[in-house]
C-alpha cells in the first residue's frame, strides 16, 4: 500500500516555480531521491522559499564551531522530544553519514542522556532539549556550562537557533504527517550503492 506524504496536496515537480523546481532536482542529483519535505512544503511555494532560507542559514553555513554532525545531533534529539517522525528519520540518517556511527542517532533519539557523546556534545544536546521544552528556564548558569565545554555566544545562539527552526519543522511535519522516504531508514546504515557502468 502506497502512504501519501502529506495531508495536503502535494504539487508535481513540473508544475513548480522554477526556482523551487531547480533546487528539488539539485538535491535529487545529490542525494538520488527527492525527500519529502522538499515535495510536502512546496504546496505553499512563499513558505517554502522561507523555510529553505533560514534552514541553509542554520545549517549550510561554515562558521561556528559546530560541525555537521552535532547540527544534526542537536536536531534529532530536539526533534524525538517533540515526538516528530519525519525529522528523527531522516536527520538521523544525516547524521548517521556524517558521524559514521550507525548507532547514534537511534541512542539520541530514544534516550540521548545514554548516547555515546563527547562531554561537550553531551552539554550542546542538554541545552538543546532544555530549549525544545522548556525556553523560558534558560538562565546564565546554562551559558555558563557551555562555555565550559568551549562553546561560544555564537555556538550557543546556534544550538538555540537550530532547536527553534526544527521545533517548526516538528510541528509542521506533524500537522501534515509528513512520511519519510524509505531511503533515509538504511542510509549510513549499509553501503550506498554504486551506479551502474
Amino acid at each position: 500500500m502506497t502512504h501519501p506524504i502529506s495531508r495536503f496536496p502535494v504539487p508535481e515537480i513540473k508544475d513548480l516555480p522554477e526556482d523551487l523546481r531547480a533546487r528539488i532536482l539539485e538535491v535529487q542529483a545529490k542525494a538520488g531521491f527527492v525527500p519529502n519535505v522538499f515535495l510536502a512544503l512546496a504546496h505553499r511555494p512563499a513558505e517554502w522559499r522561507a523555510f529553505f532560507a533560514y534552514h541553509d542559514a542554520l545549517l549550510l553555513k561554515d562558521t561556528g564551531t559546530l560541525t555537521k554532525g552535532e547540527r544534526e545531533m542537536i536536531i534529532v534529539a530536539t526533534s524525538a522530544t517533540n515526538g516528530c517522525l519525519y525529522c528523527v528519520v531522516a536527520h538521523g540518517a544525516i547524521l548517521r553519514v556524517y558521524e559514521k556511527k550507525p548507532l547514534l542517532a537511534d541512542q539520541l533519539a530514544v534516550n540521548p542522556r545514554e548516547a555515546d557523546l563527547t562531554p561537550r556534545q553531551r552539554a550542546m544536546v542538554e541545552f538543546a532539549l532544555k530549549v525544545a521544552a522548556d525556553s523560558r528556564s534558560i538562565s546564565d548558569a546554562d551559558f555558563k556550562a557551555l562555555h565550559e565545554q568551549g562553546c561560544t555566544d555564537e555556538d550557543i545562539w546556534d544550538i538555540a537557533a537550530i532547536t527553534a527552526f526544527f521545533g517548526l519543522s516538528n510541528r509542521l511535519a506533524n500537522v501534515l504527517s509528513m512520511r519519510p522516504n524509505d531511503e533515509f531508514y538504511l542510509m549510513g546504515r549499509v553501503p550506498r550503492a554504486k551506479p551502474a557502468g
